[in-house]
Parts: structure tokens; C-alpha cells; sequence
């Protein structure tokens, strides 16, 4: 995600810039936002409309929202403009990383020094103090930001087996694999693997760890990659070493956990669709890690249902 904001400042009042700490943390409570409306009429003729359904035996029509993609980072100056503090908020329940820098800048200075790179943790948030160099003349600049979800520093790679993301009952078939020619050549998905299975089927995690995100309000799907690619349901899981396991294109409301909950191998975490970029039912899965502000899939091994290691380039 990319943000840009310019700005020209008054004239400022102040002798010096106030220079706090560099690094300000802070929890932050995630805001759910209802994504259905019930509507419905009572026994008096009054008709409802409501974000939750109601109690008692009434013919319900639910319309869908229409839902659109979340920013993993809110920028804000929750400073003044002529004392810019400049505030990055993680909304998400693991790492992310921020590029911040000025495109432009006459007779400014900042706290920390931009170019940078700052690493925000789950839920929390850093600033960059904004102001003149001389406190007597005019200065305007334009800041520019970039999130990319992950630390900075990239895990080492493991020996860590991954178990096939599905019930044993249900048969293994691989649409794509690594570097697959239909959608698989990007960095972010090279290393990825496309499940064909049914809608509704039940997505185990494929490696324990801690629920980042979730989108889980899409209900469409297409082949415009600008368009549809942002809007695919999916669960993001934060291992121990910061590596995150992504599961995508999953069903309409088919996520069945919640932002920092902890999720066990094996344990079911949602069900498949066909939601987002997608030519029809399958699920998406990668292994990603954030390396120089890029989100990048790596190799991963995956053992099939009898625990004999599965081909993943197909």
C-alpha cells in the first residue's frame, strides 16, 4: 500500500522543533465491521433494517455489502499542521513494515531522518516528526508511504514440513504449482500452490501459529487482476519464525477465525471458494516473508495425508 499526502505550512510560531521519542508504541483495538443487512417486518407492519438479526420468527431478506479492501497501515497527523507528528498504525496482529520518505521537502527536517524504514508491531504504531529548519522562513514538503505486512529482517529458512491444508478424505489435486504460467510468476506468489477443491470445503492450517489477518467479506470473482486481485477472502498466519502462510480465494463469510487468535496444526481455519482473482473453486496457498519492502513466496516442502513429501511444481 502506497499514501501520499502534501502539505505547505504556515509560517511557524515556534523556535525549534520539538523533537519526541522516535519510537512510540501503543495497543490498538481492530474495529469489525458488519458486512450483511437483515431486513425484515415485525407483527405491528414496521419495517427493520439492521446489521444483526433479530430475535423471533420473521421472514429475513439479507443483502450483502459491498466490501472493499482494508489497508494494513493508517497514516494520520495527529500532530498539528504547523507541528506535523506524522503517525503509522498497524492494524494488523503480527509485524509490518513502512517506507516512509519526502518527495519533496524545501527547508525541512525530520525525526527520524527520511528516508526510513520503520518495523510496526501488532497493533502498534511509530512517528515522524515534521518542521522547519529555519523557524523563520516558509517550508512545505510531501511525504510519501509504503506498508509492506512482515519484519524487516527476513526468517532463516527451516527444514519445516507443512501438512496439506485439507481433510484426508478429500483428493489431492494441484491446478498450479510453483511458477505456474496462468498466475504464479509474480515474487509474491512464485512459490505458491493452487488446490482445486469444491467451495465449502474445510481449510485446516497447514502449520500452527498466530491468526495477522483476515478478509472474509469479498463474494465475487473475475479475471481482472487490477480489479478482483485485492478483493480475494483469506486468512494470513504468522509463524514463529516470521514467515506467514496465506490462504486465499476462500468462501463468502468462510473464515472461521479471528485476528490474534492462535491456530493449531491441523486445526480448521476457514472454508474454500472462489472469491477474488480466480478462474473458478481452488485455494491459494504461499509462504511469504517480507524481503527489502517486497513480499516474497519461498520454497516450502508439504507432506501429503500418508506423510510422503508432495511435488509442488506442477
Amino acid at each position: 500500500m502506497t499514501h501520499n499526502h502534501s502539505t505547505r505550512p504556515p509560517a511557524p510560531r515556534f523556535a525549534a522543533l520539538r523533537f519526541l521519542s522516535a519510537l512510540l508504541l501503543c495497543g490498538l483495538a481492530a474495529g469489525v465491521t458488519a458486512q450483511e443487512v437483515y431486513l425484515w417486518t415485525d407483527e405491528d407492519g414496521i419495517r427493520h433494517l439492521s446489521d444483526r438479526e433479530p430475535d423471533g420468527d420473521y421472514e429475513i431478506k439479507v443483502q450483502r455489502a459491498i466490501a472493499q479492501p482494508e489497508a494494513a497501515v493508517e497514516m494520520a497527523n495527529v500532530g498539528t499542521e504547523r507541528e506535523p507528528e506524522w503517525q503509522f498504525t498497524n492494524r494488523m496482529h503480527g509485524p509490518v513494515t513502512v517506507a516512509v520518505s519526502l518527495a519533496e521537502a524545501e527547508n525541512v527536517v525530520t525525526e527520524p531522518a527520511l528516508p526510513a524504514r520503520l518495523e510496526l508491531p501488532a497493533l502498534g504504531h511509530r512517528s515522524v516528526l515534521i518542521g522547519p529548519l529555519d523557524p523563520t522562513a516558509a517550508w512545505r514538503y510531501s511525504i510519501r508511504m509504503s506498508a509492506v505486512p512482515g519484519a524487516m529482517a527476513a526468517p532463516p529458512r527451516d527444514s519445516h514440513d507443512y501438512r496439506l491444508p485439507f481433510p484426508p478424505e478429500q483428493a489431492v489435486r494441484i491446478g498450479q504449482g510453483f511458477a505456474g504460467g496462468f498466475s504464479h510468476q509474480a515474487p509474491h506468489s512464485r512459490h505458491a500452490v493452487d488446490f482445486t477443491l469444491p467451495t465449502g470445503t474445510p481449510v485446516l492450517a497447514a502449520r500452527a501459529g498466530t491468526v495477522m489477518d483476515v478478509e472474509r467479506y469479498f463474494h465475487r470473482a473475475g479475471q481482472d487482476v487490477e480489479r478482483d486481485g485485492p478483493r480475494a477472502n483469506y486468512v494470513r498466519i504468522l509463524h514463529h519464525d516470521g514467515s506467514m502462510g496465506v490462504y486465499a480465494h476462500l468462501d463468502y463469510n468462510g473464515v472461521l477465525v479471528r485476528p490474534g487468535q492462535q491456530v493449531a496444526l491441523g486445526q480448521q481455519i476457514a472454508r474454500s471458494g472462489n472469491t477474488g482473482f480466480s478462474t473458478g473453486p481452488h485455494l491459494h496457498f504461499a509462504v511469504q516473508v517480507n524481503r527489502g519492502m517486497e513480499l516474497v513466496s519461498i520454497p516450502f516442502e508439504m507432506l501429503d495425508h500418508d506423510g510422503a513429501p508432495l511435488a509442488l511444481r506442477h
